[in-house]
């Protein structure tokens, strides 16, 4: 068992660090105040190329192993974790959905475009259908003529709504034999451009936290969608929705473990420069035992999320088990600690730590997300206990 970075992870690393701090750092506050997706910041980092690592050589990408994906979202979110999740997604949930799922002809048409300049996005929840994606009722229709598929409905939660130029989307076929006899039934996953007829972005959220992240309602009128842009097949979408899950839960647990890191660098700078009864803060036994237990948990985990980030690889390339019950549990734990590692950082800080002054404040409310998307933690504790079950 190797715990050492290769070097080409720590290359990775430090470059991402560099860009995080050089571009993201000075433009986070007031992208996150007026709630501006980081479009500019976008074009920068994709000349790294690192934008196409879970897109296949042959459309353009650059692979990369997923701990170093990982370590590319844990150290965007340790800067900014608005830009980290608009990278999570569009690698992850659109860019690998589509290599994993996609036909020769989907990939060769739509992975060139994601791994040049345009934007991918996911769109599951619904207004009734979150966590419990089975009870989405947004339709799909097949055309009299059998061309095309007629879309109906609204989505919501659509991180990267209106910077995305590609969507992954789900709604049901009406059609298909299942709809209305089980509960998935119809469930089909296909292939959206922004500018295909019928298709509009809605409501912009005003959130709590990571507001340089456009989280959108996306409205299907009567929205025109090709037959060959089913991935797989009709009806078979809820799998698809289900492995893209297992996937991202890995991402947002490296997001998490990134704004637990963020805020930790920020209250272990400040104990040290902050003096009070004649030393620094971070020598007074109540603050040095809240940073030793908020590195602590931070390290244990990012354990848990390159664990997880292994397991995934060992699932895809060499016929390993399905990572799902480490991609929960990484999530889980990582998420909880991003919140409570933000909330002490806060309070060693005092009352600058509740100001726009120092990132934490921006941490503290960054963080709460990710105990919510991609599964509620109470989900993935049923998610857990019922792996358990099966292991």
């Amino acid at each position: 068992m190797d715990f050492k970075e290769t070097e080409e992870q720590t290359m990775i690393r430090d470059l991402v660090r560099d860009f995080a701090e050089s571009v993201l750092a000075p433009t986070a506050l007031e992208r996150d105040r007026h709630q501006k997706p980081p479009t500019e910041e976008w074009s920068q980092f994709i000349e790294y190329g690192l934008h196409t690592c879970t897109i296949p050589e042959e459309f353009g990408g650059t692979p990369l192993d997923d701990i170093s994906e990982a370590i590319i979202v844990e150290e965007l979110s340790r800067v900014d974790p608005s830009f980290g999740v608009f990278y999570c997604v569009h690698v992850g949930l659109c860019s690998m959905t589509i290599t994993l799922h996609g036909n020769e002809e989907q990939k060769a048409k739509y992975l060139p475009m994601l791994a040049s300049d345009k934007v991918g996005a996911y769109s599951l929840s619904e207004a009734g259908a979150g966590t419990d994606a089975a009870a989405m009722v947004c339709k799909a229709k097949l055309s009299d003529d059998g061309s095309h598929y007629i879309l109906n409905g609204e989505k919501m939660w659509v991180t990267n709504g209106s910077s995305a130029d590609i969507f992954v989307l789900f709604a049901k076929d009406v059609d298909h034999p299942d709809y209305g006899v089980k509960r998935h039934g119809g469930t089909t996953a296909f292939i959206v451009e922004k500018e295909f007829e019928g298709f509009s972005v809605g409501k912009k959220e005003d959130k709590l936290g990571i507001r340089s992240s456009d989280t959108c309602t996306l409205v299907l009128e009567n929205c025109k969608v090709p037959v060959g842009n089913v991935l797989k097949e009709a009806g078979k979408g809820f799998p698809i929705a289900m492995n893209a899950l297992d996937n991202s839960r890995i991402g947002i647990a490296a997001q998490a473990l990134g704004i637990a890191q963020g805020a930790l660098d920020a209250a272990v700078k400040y104990s040290h420069e902050r003096e009070a009864f004649g030393k620094p803060i971070a020598f007074h036994q109540s603050i040095g035992n809240y940073l030793a237990d908020m590195a602590t948990q931070t390290e244990a985990a990012r354990l848990m999320v390159y664990r997880a980030a292994w397991a995934k690889e060992q699932h895809y390339h060499h016929g390993g088990r399905r990572h799902t019950m480490e991609a929960s549990m990484a999530k889980l734990f990582a998420g909880d600690n991003a919140m409570w590692v933000a909330e002490r950082a806060v309070q060693v800080l005092g009352g600058y730590g509740y100001t726009t002054d120092f990132p934490v404040e921006r941490f503290f409310r960054d963080a709460k997300i990710t105990q919510i998307y991609e599964g509620t933690q109470e989900v993935q504790r049923i998610v857990i206990n019922r792996a358990l079950g099966d292991s």
